[in-house]
């Protein structure tokens, strides 16, 4: 049996998904093809269950931490079979959801496996067998998976990725987290919350690598209150499993550490979905690390096939993929659309958390700009200190010159949400000023990002200027 179709999707993550919407919308006949769970890694396994249980975690946080308000609470406890109950029911609706939209847009949803034949047809194997699906377009979305390292392979059980971590349903007393990342940090700090000690094995200088170390250093901070030990400058040379626990030999600048685990959880990073896929049938290129090379429309060097997502390498973010999935099923459609992100903002849900979009000063500099930055810590902000959220700062990097919006650093409370202003404010091409003079409501969180357009002025009130 050969199906036919306008549009082939192979995928249904955030990219996958989405793609195949769009270009059902636009009138095209879809298959999409996902062989695990609709909505992909970050939908089951990454940003939605974390996120789920992190907004837990900082809920016993606060409860026990609330003695400077007068708060106190005798024997809380948390039940974490209950809580992953919950996690996953909020992963299931969210799941179902996606199914619906896209039988609602005429998507054909097939479940199986699908390997090219060409660059035209490919093979799926369903649970009922297999069948052909030949195609006009294919828009690949088979996402990444994560990495693991020479002497620490991923068993599941000893060994594990942040899927297992997410599923958990007994507290570790002991946490090894090999990879200072933010899939890391995220997961370290929701356990050190929940009272598991906690290290971190970084192998760069700094955790959170190549990200603002002003910013890294308040996170830092906060680990250290939270009871996390953290190694930079380090890696794990060896592990060995002794009277049920994990032993990892970690070399550090300060020599040899032994460190003891329930389990060591790896996450240094992700490798692309492409073995498997019968690419070698094609002519689609990969680089060195087995990703798919595209160009701004999302095209592959083969016209009529386009990737989308963590399959095309970093930065592995869900709504990259997303939009890159709207642009290849635009071009599928004819449309002349393409990826043009001047900003695209990443966050890490730590705490408190850290979030950073468009350019840094450094990058600035060296693009021969002149930047000025606007910073103002949270400390001086009213909502923020009678929310106990007072750690952390506003920093905007703007153009000496023309006044343009060129970077943002947002270390504290809801930065993950703060921060698209100032993708909004990049992409439209705003300048200090225009954020200076746009009325916030106070008191709030984003009074904060108007104080630090003002600061980048000299015209910052609550705070001294520089």
């Amino acid at each position: 049996m050969t199906r036919e179709c306008d549009v082939l999707v192979i995928g249904a993550g955030p990219g996958g998904y989405v793609a195949a919407i769009r270009a059902g919308r636009l009138g095209k006949k879809v298959i999409l093809i996902e062989r695990g769970k609709l909505g992909g890694e970050c939908l089951n396994w990454g940003c939605i269950p974390s996120k789920a249980l992190i907004h837990a975690g900082n809920i016993v946080h606060k409860i026990e931490s609330g003695s400077e308000w007068g708060l106190n609470v005798r024997e809380l406890s948390l039940d974490m079979k209950k809580l992953q109950a919950w996690k996953q029911k909020v992963v299931d609706k969210l799941t179902s959801g996606v199914g619906q939209l896209c039988r609602g847009n005429g998507v054909e949803i097939l479940s199986g496996s699908a390997t090219f034949l060409s660059e035209h047809e490919v093979d799926v194997t369903t649970a009922e067998g297999k069948e052909i699906v030949s195609f006009k377009n294919c828009i690949i979305a088979t996402g990444g998976r994560p990495s693991d390292l020479p002497g620490l392979a991923l068993d599941g059980k000893r060994v594990i990725s942040s899927k297992e971590a997410l599923e958990l349903t007994k507290i570790p007393e002991y946490l090894i987290v090999v990879g200072g990342g933010a899939i890391g940090l995220e997961l370290g700090t929701f356990y050190a919350k929940l009272r598991s000690k906690v290290t971190v094995i970084e192998l760069m200088d700094q955790i959170l690598p190549g990200t603002d170390p002003e910013a890294v250093r308040i996170v830092s901070r906060k680990l250290g209150k939270l009871g996390v030990e953290v190694h930079t400058g380090s890696v794990v040379k060896s592990w060995r499993e002794e009277a049920g626990k994990v032993i990892a030999t970690a070399e550090t600048p300060q020599g040899p550490v032994d460190v003891v685990g329930d389990f060591l959880l790896l996450t240094v990073g992700r490798k692309a979905n492409t073995d498997g896929l019968g690419l070698d049938k094609t002519k689609v290129a990969l680089d060195n690390k087995g990703q798919i090379i595209v160009d701004r429309q999302m095209r592959t060097n083969v016209p009529n096939i386009f990737a989308v997502g963590d399959v095309t390498g970093p930065p592995f973010l869900a709504h990259r993929a997303s939009k890159q999935g709207i642009v290849a099923a635009e071009v599928c459609a004819g449309m002349k659309s393409e990826a043009d992100f001047k900003a695209i903002p990443s966050a890490v849900f730590t705490d408190p958390e850290l979030a950073v979009v468009g350019m840094s000063e450094k990058e600035a500099v060296e693009k021969g700009l002149k930047p000025k930055v606007g910073k103002v810590s949270f400390a001086a902000l009213g909502r923020a200190l009678a929310a106990g959220e007072g750690e952390g700062f506003v920093k905007i990097i703007t153009d000496e010159k023309s006044g343009l919006v060129l970077g943002a650093v947002i270390v504290g409370p809801q930065a993950s949400d703060l921060i698209s202003e100032l993708a909004f404010a990049i992409e439209m091409g705003a300048t200090a000023e225009d954020l200076a003079y746009t009325m916030h409501p106070h008191p709030t969180f984003p009074e904060a990002i108007m104080e630090a357009a003002e600061a980048a002025l000299g015209k910052a009130i609550h705070i001294l200027n520089r």
